[in-house]
């Protein structure tokens, strides 16, 4: 189905779902997914609708001049996306596979509507697989760092990227690129954040003798491994795994968790609220 999805973050205060259904409800408009949130922490309030695109009498660029209107007098943070129009994804890898293969899986069987127009890879390992699919490939060597970030700035910005996904790109991602763009870089990190942040995480939870393992899929930012949390998994261990069955068992959770929050997000169910995010499922 055509779709709008209008997503808001404001200041919370009486009104503001009366006043956006109604103004849905003035142009014909026909919701057909509603979400709300009150945050009362920060006393932000955040809203996601889904409105068929059909049932309204103008295209997404009049509904965006339109709904401008409503939002300024509620200070609204605000964006209309349109299901027609795919989210580009560039995906960034190193030497390891299993999440870009199951990443590369869904798109190809059309379970993961987007375009993924490149891969940026630190090593060529991977090139005849991502070629395979009839995706351009480039290969960024780290010598130099800040000259191969901006090359990956570059490449993103020239293939019009909308989200940067790192799909075990075991690099770490300069601050300056974090702000630049902000909820905008995607991260799967091996455990279950904030427990064993940084390298080699599963042998760090083998050394405390854990019982459960996990993956984390979170934005990142340019405090390492501590940006906001997309999603989460564990799996239950015991006395008898090793750090080398803790690394294999945790890929079948990494994959997973990455895919559903790259879902989450392409489909704009994730909102941020400071450190944290607001996920409508």
């Amino acid at each position: 189905m055509h779709s709008y999805t209008l997503t808001i973050s404001c200041p919370d205060r009486v009104g503001i779902v009366a006043a956006v259904s109604s103004f849905v409800a003035q142009h014909g408009g026909f919701i057909v997914e509603a979400s709300y949130h009150t945050d009362q922490e920060s006393q932000r309030f955040f809203i996601r609708q889904e409105i068929r695109a059909d049932s309204l009498p103008f295209s997404v660029t009049e509904l965006r001049a339109r709904f401008a209107l409503l939002a300024e007098p509620f200070k609204m943070n605000w964006q209309i996306s349109d299901s027609a129009v795919k989210k580009r994804v560039v995906i960034l890898v190193s030497k390891q596979d299993h999440c870009l293969n199951d990443l590369l899986h869904r798109w190809r069987s059309k379970e993961l509507e987007v375009d993924i127009p490149c891969v940026i890879s630190n090593h060529e390992d991977l090139r005849s697989f991502v070629e395979w699919h009839g995706i351009p490939f480039h290969y960024v060597p780290m010598q130099d760092k800040p000259v191969a970030f901006a090359e990956i700035a570059r490449l993103f910005e020239t293939v019009q990227g909308d989200v940067m996904v790192l799909a075990r790109f075991m690099q770490i991602i300069p601050p300056d690129l974090c702000e630049r763009y902000a909820e905008r870089i995607i991260n799967i990190h091996h455990s279950f954040l904030p427990s064993f942040a940084g390298a080699k995480p599963y042998h760090q939870a083998f050394q405390r003798g854990v019982k459960l393992i996990g993956a984390t899929c979170h934005y990142a930012s340019a405090e390492l491994d501590a940006g906001p949390i997309i999603e989460q998994d564990t799996m239950r261990i015991d006395h008898g795994d090793s750090a080398e069955d803790m690394v294999r068992y945790g890929r079948d959770i990494e994959k997973t968790v990455l895919a559903r929050g790259l879902r989450y997000h392409v489909e704009d169910r994730v909102l941020a609220c400071g450190n944290k995010t607001i996920v409508f499922r």
